[in-house]
């Protein structure tokens, strides 16, 4: 609650812009707005130097503080802190006078140059794109601006990352995906003090083409990737131009957590992450983790192939739930209904049985689970393999394993940028595997667990807390980060797994682990039509609706296996993130389906 400007105790709407000559407390907006803030989030903010927070019923609070004592950094922390609090301060309707005379200075800047600059035909903003024309100008790329380019005069399309004037002369940061380079505009030859005075005024986010000098450096540069040069600018174009108020600021989203702590800078939660995507995966942390995701992709198919494999796609949309259960997503299909396939299982074993032998494929898998855990969607991208083996189905487990280990070594030797330069956010132990793969039966996993104190059933299924336990359990006792956990119990798993013929309680699957979490999940499959129709029955599925699938197996069915493998998850737990939203491009949970 706040004084009125009559002296009575009145509610300001949330959002809305306030006068600070309009109240009788000078604390009552900031930039001439309240600022809502969930009601937990109250304690995060007081501070020494700013003023009491005045708690408000409901949800949302207003929080008075005094602009000049507390710093834009800790304001941006209660931003990001708060979706309303980003949403509010963002897209208010209503410009306060401040930032309104701000706007007007970035638009004086970007009119066209005087007619008496010298300098007036090397800057300014671009007409709109619109193939008008072919060029043969080329563009250098950032990551390619080293010394044994040193005096070269060259071309570059980049972002504004930063920008700082200091008198007569301006330092750019040009970004480029996970590189940036320092730009240097100065009054001279080549530069008016307008010219300069546009480049300071360009708002960052901004897409420019430059033409610059390439200089080498005496001091190492330590801001950027390119560190031992520099861009003497001599021309600069916008090409397009962002809006001044973006709704994070890169620098804050690449910090890293215990930084953001430890010296009260601002950092960006996941929410306003995701809320903002198009910016967050701008930053060289997400270029990093979505190149080396596309690694994993381009590893997964080389190998295989290389292997013998065939790439194959399969349908998304199903007569009946490709797993069994209820986590399906049921859609309307003409006058009747179908379902998304919670995996391609079905197709690549009908795959086997028209004699391709090996497949694999790559694409979405849907799972109608209301799990809002750190590792779980509702569609990610699943790697699957199949596979008709000779005589044992650990023929299949140890070429899946291989084509694991071959993706670990590739991303060892072609990613270690991309891996340092998420470990700089989010530092994090190398990923350890071992050759050949370490195999445990899982009646030795549960003998570990019981050693530890875990209470567990023969035919209980491992929960997450114990998967974690069992991974530590692995890690110190083997050294390794992956592994395989084989026979599982026969009740845990799907109706057309094959059940050991040593043991009708067990079956003849198993699954894989990174770092203590599941990220493949495989077996033999049932290639006889009686015992599978007999499966199927158990687990009470209609059999008419996977009446093509059985039949697929009446007509001779060579032995096969395979697996599924989570591609979000596999990024996550070799980088040694913590949410496997931050390894999917556009995650889709119980709670999220935009953007």
């Amino acid at each position: 609650m706040l004084l009125g400007p009559g002296g009575g105790k009145e509610t300001p709407r949330a959002g809305s812009p306030l006068l600070a000559r309009e109240w009788t407390s000078p604390r009552a907006c900031l930039g001439g707005h309240v600022l809502p803030l969930p009601t937990a989030a109250l304690a995060s903010v007081v501070c020494p130097e700013a003023g009491p927070a005045t708690r408000q019923s409901g949800t949302e609070s207003c929080v008075r503080l005094e602009p000049r004592s507390w710093g834009r950094e800790r304001v941006r922390h209660v931003l990001y802190g708060s979706r309303r609090g980003t949403e509010a301060a963002a897209a208010t309707g209503q410009m306060p006078s401040a930032a309104r005379k701000s706007q007007e200075r970035d638009r004086a800047s970007m009119e066209p140059p005087p007619a008496d600059d010298y300098a007036k035909e090397r800057y300014g903003v671009l007409p709109l794109i619109q193939s008008q024309e072919k060029s043969d100008r080329v563009l250098v790329r950032i990551n390619d601006l080293t010394v044994e380019k040193a005096d070269e005069v060259v071309w570059v399309r980049g972002r504004i990352h930063t920008s700082r004037a200091k008198g007569k002369q301006c330092f750019l940061v040009l970004r480029q995906q996970q590189f940036n380079v320092q730009a240097l505009v100065a009054v001279g030859d080549h530069a008016s003090k307008q010219m300069v005075k546009f480049a300071a005024n360009i708002n960052k986010e901004s897409i420019v083409d430059v033409e610059g000098i390439v200089r080498k450096v005496h001091q190492k540069i330590g801001g950027c990737t390119q560190q031992d040069i520099e861009l003497h600018v001599q021309k600069i174009y916008v090409i397009s131009l962002a809006e001044p108020r973006l709704p994070l600021q890169l620098d804050d989203a690449v910090r890293a957590e215990v930084e953001g702590e430890e010296e009260g800078r601002a950092t960006v939660n996941q929410d306003t992450r995701l809320d903002n995507r198009v910016i967050d995966l701008r930053t060289c942390t997400s270029q990093a983790v979505f190149h080396l995701q596309s690694g994993i992709c381009q590893l997964f198919r080389e190998t295989l192939i290389h292997k013998g494999f065939v790439e194959i796609q399969t349908p998304k949309i199903i007569s009946a739930p490709s797993e069994g259960g209820a986590n399906v997503f049921t859609v309307s299909y003409f006058k009747s209904s179908a379902y998304l396939a919670q995996s391609p299982q079905l197709y690549k074993q009908m795959c086997i049985c028209a004699d391709f032998e090996k497949v694999f494929c790559i694409g979405p898998v849907f799972r109608a689970e209301d799990s809002n855990t750190h590792r779980h969607l509702t569609e990610f991208v699943g790697l699957d393999i199949e596979m008709a083996f000779n005589y044992h189905y650990h023929e299949v487990v140890d070429e899946i394993a291989d084509t694991l280990v071959q993706i670990f070594k590739g991303l060892q030797e072609r990613f270690q940028t991309e891996i340092l330069t998420v470990n700089k956010q989010f530092p994090c132990e190398p990923f350890k595997f071992l050759e050949p793969t370490l195999r445990l039966e899982y009646r030795e996993a549960l003998a570990m667990l019981r050693e530890a104190g875990v209470e567990m059933g023969d035919e209980d299924d491992l929960s997450t807390p114990n998967e974690k336990l069992l991974g530590r359990l692995v890690k110190e006792k083997y050294d390794t980060d992956f592994y395989i956990l084989d026979k599982y119990p026969l009740a845990v798993r799907p109706f057309y797994t094959m059940p050991d013929p040593g043991n009708p309680k067990n079956s003849n699957s198993y699954d894989m682990f990174m770092r203590g979490e599941e990220i493949l999940s495989g077996a033999q499959r049932i290639h006889n039509p009686q015992l599978l129709t007999e499966r199927a029955q158990h687990h009470g599925i209609d059999l008419e609706k996977i009446k093509a699938y059985i039949d697929s197996f009446r007509f001779g069915a060579p032995p096969h296996a395979g697996g599924g493998i989570g591609l979000e998850r596999v990024t996550m737990l070799y980088l040694g993130l913590s949410n496997v939203r931050q390894t999917s491009m556009f995650p889709r949970d119980p709670k999220r389906l935009t953007p």
